[in-house]
């Protein structure tokens, strides 16, 4: 099984969902550095309403359901060529000419 469509769909359903959070999203971001690291921090608030809200968040759902049918076929794909290389038993089969 082909996984590269699903990951593709699921990459542009990501994007767009997100892309509708963060566009139509009203809130701040704050980035405090410090030298001991365990004193830098990173504050978001985000606040999105609407319908884009909504469709943001339907769209974001969808791509991490095509991102696991992406991941579950491309192990089904890998198993399936594990499967391929073993050898196959040699199987006797009768020939009979055809008579005219």
């Amino acid at each position: 099984m082909r996984s590269d469509r699903p990951i593709i769909a699921a990459i542009l359903s990501l994007a767009a969902g997100l892309g509708l959070i963060f566009a139509y999203g009203n809130g701040t971001t704050n980035l405090s550095a410090a030298y001991p690291l365990t004193g830098s921090s990173l504050h978001m608030d985000l606040t999105t309403t609407g319908a884009a809200a909504v469709g943001g968040l339907a769209f974001v759902a969808l791509g991490l359901l095509l991102l696991t049918w992406a991941l579950l076929a491309a192990i089904v794909g890998q198993v399936s060529l594990l499967a391929a290389d073993r050898p196959k038993e040699r199987v006797a089969v009768k020939t009979h000419e055809k008579l005219t």
